[in-house]
């Protein structure tokens, strides 16, 4: 009996080969009903795809792998959505993993998506990454890695929001509403991000009269129970600023929830922004003023950025900066001076 191939299926569904191929892949760039009349054809012929044999063909798996810190937080749930919709598209399959922050369970992790053969990595890095040990994992299979929203080396590709523009854009706005003094809460210590935000808030506040200093600064866990923790423990030193800046919406939630605790309200008695503008953060009464580090685009941008360097490894390594977006809302907005 004849085997049945690919080309018989084409040429009964009257779609191009490749046309095919992307509808066994289940790229989302076909129609549907194209994909209907190919899926109509193969039970028609009695096609089974090998796709274990295409694999050994093309010496790719079409598996990536997402290493990320944690999902919970909202914006790296919309960073993972925004891969795997890309990824999918592209006919791959996404492999997901949490190091919550570990660098031994990253390397846990990293290692086994190098032994299931991925063709590619997107890494936000655990604090504290370190290349050398990272390549030893990943450099026996020449698999690329792509750091995403944090990175540890600029030998390895990076896509993530520009921090320091968005830390000025912050700055500036907390300096035209008259504010003395400022605080940042929150953020894991010696991250590239929380770094870059600092440099982005001094430049912001340069010449501006509103006092900042980053060693007053409280570094926490990126979530609410790590704002809620860092705004006690400045205002139990007796410390207490105009302004507080959140490292992030998430940790401004816990900022809002202490703050509330202590009778004190939000946008009325200390006002309050933050970075990565979620969904919920114009949700929160008052709505929080955040800078939108887009994480959506982020993660087309570096989908694609990882698949050119899967398709071509000898690019130079690529760096990628997403413009952030201020957006002012009534917890600094409708905040005044006190007199």
């Amino acid at each position: 009996m004849k085997k049945i191939t690919l080309n018989d299926v084409s040429r009964v569904a009257g779609v191009s080969r490749s046309t095919a191929s992307l509808v066994l892949r289940g790229s989302s760039r076909i129609p549907e009903a194209t994909s209907d009349r190919v899926r109509l054809a193969m039970a028609e012929l009695g096609y089974v795809y090998n796709r274990h044999a295409a694999n050994m063909r093309r010496s790719e798996s079409m598996t990536l792998g997402l290493l990320v810190t944690d999902i919970r937080n909202p914006y790296f749930a919309g960073l993972t959505m925004a891969i795997e919709e890309a990824a999918h598209d592209a006919g791959y399959t996404l492999f997901v993993g949490y190091s919550r922050d570990d660098v031994e369970r990253q390397s846990l992790h990293l290692e086994t998506m190098v032994q299931q053969q991925v063709d590619g990595i997107f890494l936000l890095p655990a604090t504290g990454s370190e290349l050398n040990p990272i390549c030893g994992i990943v450099d026996r299979s020449s698999v690329p890695v792509l750091q995403l929203a944090r990175y540890f080396s600029e030998e390895l590709d990076y896509v993530g929001p520009d921090n320091i523009a968005a830390g000025t854009q912050l700055a500036q706005h907390v300096a035209s509403l008259g504010a003395a003094s400022a605080v940042l809460i929150g953020g894991p210590d010696h991250s590239s991000a929380r770094t870059e935000r600092i440099k982005g808030l001094e430049a912001g506040f340069a010449g501006s009269g509103v006092t900042f200093d980053p060693l007053l600064s409280a570094a926490t866990t990126n979530n609410a129970a790590g704002g809620a923790e860092g705004i006690a423990r400045v205002l139990d030193q007796g410390v207490w600023p105009d302004a507080i800046i959140a490292y992030s919406d998430a940790v401004a939630l816990g900022i809002y929830a202490e703050l509330r605790r202590r009778n004190l309200e939000p946008g009325r008695d200390v006002s309050v922004a933050s970075f990565d503008d979620i969904a919920m953060a114009e949700l929160l009464l008052p709505p929080l003023t955040s800078v939108s580090t887009y994480p959506e685009l982020i993660g087309r941008t570096a989908a694609e950025l990882l698949l050119n360097r899967i398709r071509d490894p000898s690019l130079e390594p690529q760096r990628s900066l997403i413009d952030p977006a201020l957006k002012v809302r009534a917890s600094t907005a409708q905040w005044r001076p006190r007199t």
